[in-house]
């Protein structure tokens, strides 16, 4: 594809610099004819298959992974009213077979737990049965009436993974939450994306569940981007759909559900919170190309060095090292550029000079410069790099985060970041919150250290005994 030199908006301009990147870096084409659904480039398609392969281990140690069918037959989607009532405006209908009306009309999922559990009524039978810990990554489909954004808010979902689980307890199926929610953690550590924790309050919970667990991020323009959750689903859609099993004393008991889920807004978060005026910063984790090799080409040695290039290549590829050789007939700095508006995280020039003293020049994305000896040194420097791109994405996090105790420092927090302020738990106190600083309150801190940093505050509004809440504007 022809080479961008032209420079990028500045990341300070979020939202054009989030416009220009997806398109320069070839994550994805904007430009299908349906609103709300987009392509990816193979480029940004290799970070997807890289991320979710990392989602994939972590919850393939004790889940298994599955795959129903897109389509829901209207009897069995409206059967969970309060389920519906949250997404009925947002539902794709299929009506017609070629040229015939349907008998029964079909739902394209927007989520799938009406297509799951008819299934799961059938699986469970007995105590021995559970727990059954499933998921899937499938695409999911919602008629997105407000501003469509690639990766954010899609009316074609392509990468949504679920899991959903099967208990014999309300508190087997809590302790399966809290794991979902250290798996999510450990998953976005290894991106080197930072997270706050919080339970939603009841109005803001998934529909049909008892309570949800949200994982946010801050985005670079303050605004939190909700990048995970868990939900805790009681007995709700064991009794609409008819899940029991029999227990030791043989008899039928109801079953306690979990799902949990997450979206391709995570590799909009890997995006989002690591990128800089340049273009992408990848972590090594997840980069398509960990290792640019730049061979610098200079009168009669040019077989020699595309000879010691080439060998250099072969032996990261050995090590497992994602690398790769550009040997594209190009000026140096136009390389440079391309793999730093790449988000590369390590490149190598091999040149005469590098040669006859026995070492390579290594470049991090963020323009340090070193020298190494040998290839075998590049894979501790990756994890160096891993480490910084986490520490600086830590530092960006808690800069974006305020300790409130008045509604003044909460309207001003959220102008560039996230309040903490105490909260009683009443919904009047949040609205009033929300009213007066154009902010909803997202939650009730679970993991952050802002409940002893806020000490006996008394809520924001009410004065009362309060807890910790997040509140900040959002995508």
């Amino acid at each position: 594809m022809e080479e961008k030199t032209d420079a990028l908006p500045p990341i300070a301009d979020f939202s054009a610099w989030y416009n220009e990147i997806l398109r320069r870096a070839e994550i994805m084409d904007v430009r299908y004819p349906v609103k709300g659904l987009y392509v990816w480039y193979p480029f940004g398609f290799a970070i997807r298959k890289n991320t979710y392969n990392r989602l994939r281990a972590l919850l393939d140690t004790d889940h298994q992974e599955t795959l129903f069918p897109l389509l829901i037959p209207d009897h069995e989607f409206m059967k969970e009213a309060e389920h519906i009532k949250g997404f009925e405006e947002e539902v794709y209908w299929v009506t017609r077979g070629g040229l015939s009306e349907l008998d029964v009309k079909l739902a394209l999922r927007p989520t799938s737990e009406t297509s799951i559990y008819p299934m799961y009524a059938l699986w469970v039978r007995s105590h021995a049965d559970l727990p059954l810990k499933l998921y899937q990554i499938v695409n999911t489909f919602r008629y997105e009436t407000k501003h469509t954004r690639p990766l954010i808010r899609l009316r074609e979902i392509t990468s949504f993974k679920e899991a959903h689980t099967v208990h014999c307890t309300w508190e087997e199926a809590a302790a399966q939450v809290e794991e979902a929610v250290r798996l999510y953690t450990e998953f976005y550590t290894g991106l080197a994306v930072p997270v706050l924790i919080s339970r939603r309050p009841d109005w803001d919970k998934f529909p049909g569940a008892d309570y949800t667990i949200a994982v946010d991020t801050i985005m670079p323009d303050g605004k939190t981007l909700q990048i995970g959750t868990a939900h805790h689903l009681g007995t709700h859609f064991s009794k609409t759909f008819g899940i029991t099993y029999e227990d030791l004393n043989g008899e039928q008991q109801l079953a306690y559900q979990t799902c949990y889920g997450i979206s391709e807004r995570c590799i909009a978060s890997v995006i989002s919170v690591h990128g800089d005026d340049t273009g992408l910063v990848l972590p090594p984790s997840v980069a398509p190309v960990q290792v640019a090799i730049i061979p610098i080409i200079i009168g009669k040695r040019r077989d020699e060095v595309l000879a010691a290039a080439e060998g250099l290549l072969t032996e990261l590829k050995s090590m497992g090292i994602r690398a790769e050789l550009d040997t594209r007939d190009m000026r140096p700095g136009a390389k440079y550029y391309h793999w730093e508006l790449h988000g590369v995280p390590l490149r190598l020039e091999l040149g005469p000079r590098d040669i006859d003293a026995g070492t390579i020049v290594a470049v991090d994305r963020f323009k340090v410069k070193r020298q190494i000896s040998s290839a075998a040194e590049v894979a501790p420097l990756l994890d160096e790099i891993q480490e910084m791109i986490r520490v600086r994405a830590e530092d960006a996090r808690e800069a974006k985060i305020r300790l409130c105790h008045s509604i003044e420092e909460i309207r001003s927090a959220v102008m560039g970041g996230v309040a903490v302020a105490a909260w009683c738990g009443d919904r009047a106190c949040a609205d009033q919150i929300e009213a007066e600083t154009d902010a909803p309150l997202l939650g009730s801190d679970l993991r952050g250290p802002y409940n002893e940093r806020l000490g006996d505050s008394g809520c924001i509004v009410c004065t009362k005994k309060g807890t910790a809440a997040l509140i900040g504007r959002s995508y």
